[in-house]
């Protein structure tokens, strides 16, 4: 029986959140099939590590101004258009493929696709704001959202790695571009973003209107900060993971899929953790959920076997179920409505700039040492990022609610 409260009765947040869940199943399907092709026609941890780095640090500094300028259009407007194109982004990359195409011909067409993503995901989540603005139904709403990737983190992987061990990465890019367009069909009609705050009439005014707020926030700064500093050693193990399953473990491709399907499964049970814990502050949740993906990363170091490296995974996947939804609903909750878009953008430039130093550095420790010496500098720096969330909730419990901020801070 679902309570009052339950976003999912909401029809308009129902399609939504499918939609939502649809685009992170297609996104797994071409990241996996994207980072196996590269690797293989090049051999190199390196050249994994700049694909990483090409589509989600070069986007980063493009997204903001992308939202800025689509916030104006409206919700379902400017989504069916971030999802279309994205869906002709994969369309590409799938014929690119097999065609034979240069690598580096991949990775540019890959990059565009990578402000697009970052710039929908940033409108979805302002949307989701809009139509559940009060503070319990947007938490309940954000673990519904986070519950959607989860079950896609477990599917995808899998899926991928039997896709492309079959059928080949072409098959998994078309599939990743039909995922788009499905995920068009489903955005429902009465979708809409928060009334805009003034910023001027052009785009770049209210970018800097966005980015002037966050500065006059201390909290909003604090945790932007400590998410940076955690993903750059969250992220250092991403590049790596292919090199560690198949070179390391000798797993080949269907055990790269095992590897992550497992951190999937584990964010599914991160997930209803996370929803369970309504009344645990959200501070204290990111301490503690960073803590235990440091634990993983140093168990999957030692990890003599792909079982066990699966069962670190899984781990892991469970801190990150809980880590990354709470980090976003700590900066919901911490924003005003009219920059809900704006700030989420910046949101998403972090999370996407800030891993390039751990792409660099997954990727050099793989290539000078081996990919455990990648994910146990990674155990000890994630563990350093929890201490520092650990400081942010201590802070927070002290610090009274920004100026301007919604009640809800």
């Amino acid at each position: 029986m679902r309570s009052a409260s339950d976003p999912l009765r909401d029809p308009v947040f129902r399609r939504l959140a499918g939609a939502y869940s649809v685009n992170e199943l297609g996104n797994w399907l071409g990241d996996v099939a994207l980072a196996i092709v590269v690797y293989d026609r090049t051999g190199s941890p390196l050249a994994t590590a700049a694909l990483f780095l090409a589509v989600r640090f070069v986007p980063a500094l493009g997204a903001p101004l992308l939202v800025a300028r689509l916030e104006p259009v409206g919700g379902r407007r400017a989504l069916r258009g971030a999802y279309l194109a994205e869906a002709g982004v994969f369309a590409a990359l799938a014929a690119l493929v097999a065609a034979a195409a240069p690598v580096w011909s991949l990775v540019a067409v890959a990059t565009v696709d990578g402000a697009l993503a970052l710039a929908a995901r940033s409108l979805l989540r302002a949307a989701t704001a809009a139509r559940l603005p009060e503070p319990e139904r947007l938490r309940r709403a954000n673990a519904a959202l986070n519950l959607g990737m989860t079950l896609a983190g477990a599917a995808g992987p899998a899926a991928a790695g039997a896709i492309v061990a079959g059928a080949g990465a072409t098959g998994a890019l078309a599939l990743d571009a039909a995922s788009f367009a499905l995920a068009t069909a489903l955005l429902p009609a009465g979708l809409a973003l928060p009334k805009a705050a003034r910023g001027g009439d052009r785009w770049l005014a209210r970018l800097r209107a966005g980015a002037g707020y966050v500065r006059r926030h201390p909290s909003l700064g604090r945790l932007l900060g400590a998410q940076a500093l955690a993903l750059v050693f969250l992220t250092a193990v991403l590049p790596v993971e292919v090199v560690f399953a198949k070179a390391t473990l000798g797993a080949g491709d269907a055990g790269y899929g095992a590897l992550l399907a497992s951190w999937g499964a584990g964010m599914v049970a991160g997930a209803a953790i996370f929803a369970r814990a309504r009344r645990s502050p959200l501070p204290r949740l990111l301490a503690a959920s960073t803590l235990a993906i440091g634990c993983a990363y140093g168990l999957t170091a030692a990890a003599p076997t792909l079982v066990a490296a699966c069962a670190a995974a899984a781990l892991g996947g469970v801190g990150n179920g809980v880590q990354w939804i709470a980090f976003v609903s700590a900066l919901q909750t911490a924003t005003a409505p009219a920059l809900q878009a704006r700030v989420m953008s910046l949101m998403e430039a972090v999370s996407a700039a800030a891993p390039a130093l751990g792409f660099a550095l997954g990727g050099v420790l793989a290539a000078a040492a081996s990919p455990r010496a990648a994910f146990a500098v990674a155990a000890v720096g994630v563990t350093l990022a929890a201490g520092a969330f650990g400081l942010v909730a201590r802070r927070q419990a002290a610090a009274a609610p920004a100026p301007g901020a919604p009640a809800r801070a």
